[in-house]
């Protein structure tokens, strides 16, 4: 081994930090490994794992890391500035993540509140959208997002897409929209179809649909009202 700095690949495959994050997840890595990924190389004299080790010493763990100064980093042997950044960027990055404000997401607590949240940019559409809320367990909205462009039908819009969604932001229920550009929002059978299909799927997984809207000219129709669901 040459005497440059030691980096992340130098050790054997299993003892890599980033070959064992991608298989195992990155909860499977120690404190000390997370920061090697961000340090990427160590020095001529230890290798990126034993810096960052004793890194996190230096700070005594997370705790006193969380509000080192740039100046407090770059003290530590082997911690120029760029890897000082690097490190405070996460740092940073973190503490924003767990700062987020949930309060002011929007709340579905009746067919006319999920009708109303899409109504504006839905009534005008010239063509079918099928759309999708989903919620958390308080029914605020995490993240709306069309799932289909085109006339409703039961073999196109295809559950699948619909709760890889759910699942990807751990929602705990959906609401289903789609628009009638002639501005009926009367149900057709294919509407009907594919909402009992996708309920069914819900039950399955364990994510409840909780209502299928159809949006119209500044009027709607909710399916669960009308005893679909």
């Amino acid at each position: 081994m040459s005497t440059n700095s030691l980096m992340i690949r130098d050790f054997p495959q299993d003892e890599r930090p980033r070959e064992r994050f991608i298989q195992n997840g990155p909860e499977s890595l120690s404190n000390h490994e997370l920061i090697a990924i961000l340090l990427r190389t160590g020095t001529k004299d230890e290798s990126v794992l034993q810096l960052s080790n004793r890194l996190l010493t230096n700070f005594e763990g997370l705790r006193l890391l969380k509000a080192a100064t740039l100046e407090e980093m770059t003290e530590i042997k082997g911690i120029g500035q760029a890897k000082a950044i690097q490190i405070l960027a996460a740092v940073e990055i973190g503490r924003r993540i767990a700062n987020l404000n949930y309060t002011d997401r929007y709340v579905i607590r009746s067919p006319e509140d999920g009708a109303n949240y899409v109504m504006n940019d839905m009534r005008f559409l010239s063509q079918e959208h099928f759309v999708c809320l989903y919620l958390n367990t308080k029914n605020q909205v995490l993240h709306k997002q069309t799932i289909f462009i085109g006339s409703l039908n039961a073999s196109i819009v295809h559950p699948r897409e619909v709760f890889r969604e759910a699942l990807k932001r751990s929602a705990a229920s959906i609401i289903c929209l789609h628009n009638h550009p002639s501005g009926d929002p009367a149900p057709s059978r294919e509407d009907v179809e594919v909402t009992k299909r996708l309920v069914e799927c819900g039950k399955m997984i364990g994510i409840d649909v909780l209502d299928h809207l159809i949006i119209g000219e500044n009027k709607f129709v909710s399916l669960k009202e009308k005893g679909y669901l």
